[in-house]
């Protein structure tokens, strides 16, 4: 096999998350009297930590606001993002179907997002006990961009040669700046057949 493991980014490629962050972020805000629209998120929420989203939005504000006064809302956000998720299925059919056929790699997820977000969508969805490491937010001093989480995932793993899977410009940074190969997704759907593409292996049987 040309890697030894999969590295999956976790919103946006894995679970169909992006849209609630936003939505979690854009109720929190409001309260300060700013404005968070769906195009700001993609290009300054995406990929990146939390912080500089909102450093982001702060910094835009007239007067601007000091950014400790929304991380100070992280808790209430990370509460907000679990229970919608666990309120609905974030998972497609064919991330289900996927990652049994992947028991030949070590399997991974690198994200930014907090353990108390990400591990407890997973287990409800039976899809922990996939994944020999996780890697959160929490777990590394420099986010994506910065290599660190990916060469975290690697060191934790074990490996050598690994492929990340990313749906962002700074998910596919870091993951570069790493030393990985990346493959590039659009949505959560279409990630597994790009994904069996990539690695030579079948269609899925439909």
């Amino acid at each position: 096999m040309l890697y030894e493991a999969i590295l999956f980014d976790f919103d946006g490629v894995l679970a169909d998350s992006e849209p609630v962050h936003f939505e979690c972020w854009q109720e929190i805000v409001q309260t300060f009297g700013l404005d968070l629209d769906w195009k700001t998120y993609c290009e300054q929420g995406i990929g990146i930590s939390d912080r500089k989203l909102l450093g982001f939005l702060c910094d835009r504000a007239d007067p601007p606001l000091d950014v400790e006064l929304l991380v100070a809302e992280f808790p209430r956000k990370k509460d907000l993002f679990r229970a919608r998720m666990l309120e609905r299925q974030p998972f497609s059919t064919e991330v289900f179907e996927l990652l049994p056929e992947l028991r030949d790699y070590q399997l991974a997820v690198v994200t930014s997002s907090g353990q108390t977000e990400v591990e407890p969508v997973l287990e409800q969805a039976g899809l922990r006990n996939f994944f020999h490491a996780v890697v959160y937010g929490g777990d590394v001093k420099q986010h994506k961009p910065a290599p660190d989480p990916y060469l975290l995932a690697v060191e934790k793993l074990g490996v050598r040669s690994a492929l990340a899977v990313e749906d962002s410009n700074a998910g596919e940074t870091s993951a570069r700046a790493a030393g990985l190969d990346v493959l590039r997704v659009g949505t959560p759907p279409e990630m597994p057949a790009l994904l069996r593409q990539r690695l030579g292996l079948p269609k899925a049987p439909r």
